[in-house]
């Protein structure tokens, strides 16, 4: 019996679309994996905001565009930085024992991503003074970033790899794996279709994809679309039919998850009250991750300036402050992640544990693989977490079951019920 190959995909699939199918099928034509693990986040995603759909609805429209089997990205680095995000990741899929991470990336060139990978963690002297001379200008980060890299390396190309957002995460896959000496091997398709941020659902011929000839338009771009199309659910599911999988778009009808999409502004009176609520107790707002004492101060004094979630953001954005660095702060503000707690978690090597939210019934040769190769417990049933779990990795999946919790009565109010986390079963197709 010849090796099974296993590929390990981190994504957010927020929703999954045709990119998503191309990048699977890709995969499995380049490499000859057997099956496809995903480790995706849950429901909230990286950008610090719900996920459109729920994670169990993602989860089977992933299964139905060929994963294999899913599993969750705990919340606490699901809505971190892309360092954390990546990190995690990678920690959870290498300790699954998949044998390839496989990640999309605008520039599709392995070499050149691997190069500014490798600046970045050894983190040279002089691209150290060069960063802290863009900081010191008042640059972003990730412009600092840039711009150092630029100049340390005297490379235009590798400073352009630094402003795109999926060579951004493409790089962060490779410095975390470089950081564990990991043995999992990397693996890029370069992205097709429409650019990250990309809102237009059609495009001129030179943005279709070469292999298929099709428009794939952004996960963006079909949020925007269910969003700005109201409660017409037939007309936005006319209109997806070009951009999701026949069989993905027909997973998502079936579980009623169109009906009631989320979005950002469905937490602000649960922000507010969170705010409202903290300050009654006198509690500051800086233990919470991403919340510097200078936010911290600025959101204090907003607080009574009561405002749609959005409009906080953008009230309390800055240069130094990105929009979506305000949003993962007050998301952790709202979900009660600590800066102590994500720090601890990191010490647990980001992912203790697998929790698996769904597979295929083809997959059984799967499952019995990975419970031989991996080096943490694999959890498919909430009722046995206390017996295979250390409190403190508890303590990590409870934070995950809150989060989804106040997930579930936010779709409770949109006239939605999905059984809680306790009596939800693994999503099997």
């Amino acid at each position: 019996m010849s090796p099974i190959k296993t590929a390990g995909i981190i994504a957010e699939y927020n929703p999954f679309h045709n990119g998503h199918h191309y990048q699977i099928q890709e995969l499995r034509r380049l490499t000859g994996a057997d099956y496809v693990v995903v480790a995706m986040s849950g429901d909230f995603v990286q950008r610090g905001e719900p996920a459109i759909f729920d994670k169990y609805t993602r989860t089977r429209m992933a299964l139905c565009g060929g994963a294999d089997l899913v599993v969750e990205l705990p919340v606490l680095f699901a809505t971190s930085s892309a360092e954390d995000f990546s990190s995690c990741g990678v920690a959870l899929l290498e300790k699954l024992g998949v044998d390839l991470l496989c990640f999309g990336s605008e520039s599709g060139d392995l070499k050149k991503l691997q190069k500014a990978a490798e600046i970045l963690v050894k983190e040279p002297e002089a691209w150290k003074i060069r960063l802290k001379e863009h900081l010191k200008k008042g640059e972003t980060y990730p412009t600092a970033r840039s711009l150092a890299t630029t100049e340390y390396t005297k490379d235009p190309e590798l400073a352009a790899l630094l402003s795109s957002p999926n060579n951004i995460l493409a790089i962060e896959y490779l410095k975390a794996l470089k950081k564990r000496s990991s043995p999992v091997t990397p693996v890029t398709i370069q992205r097709q279709g429409a650019g990250y941020h990309d809102t237009r659902l059609e495009q001129e011929e030179s943005f279709r994809s070469v292999s298929e000839n099709k428009f794939f338009a952004s996960a963006s771009a079909i949020r925007s679309l269910i969003q700005n199309n109201g409660f017409d659910s037939d007309a936005i599911t006319e209109k997806l039919r070009s951009q999701i999988p026949a069989t993905t778009l027909s997973a998502l009808i079936s579980e009623g998850a169109l009906d009631t999409p989320v979005f950002p502004d469905d937490l602000t009176t649960l922000l507010n009250f969170r705010l409202l609520s903290l300050t009654q107790e006198q509690k500051g707002f800086s233990t919470f991750s991403d919340l510097s004492p200078e936010l911290a101060s600025r959101l204090a004094k907003q607080t009574l300036q009561f405002a749609s979630c959005t409009e906080r953001i953008d009230h309390l954005k800055t240069k130094g402050y990105t929009y979506t660095r305000i949003s993962r702060a007050l998301l952790h503000l709202l979900l009660g992640i600590t800066s102590e707690q994500v720090f601890h978690a990191r010490a647990l090597d980001y992912a203790p544990y697998a929790r698996i939210l769904g597979f295929q019934k083809s997959s059984a040769l799967l499952l019995s693989h990975l419970r031989e190769k991996s080096q943490i417990p694999l959890i498919t049933k909430t009722a046995d977490a206390g017996k295979l779990l250390t409190p403190d990795a508890l303590d990590i999946l409870e934070t995950d079951f809150f989060a989804s919790h106040l997930y579930q009565a936010i779709l409770a109010g949109k006239g939605r019920h999905i059984r809680n986390e306790y009596t939800k079963s693994v999503i099997i197709v």
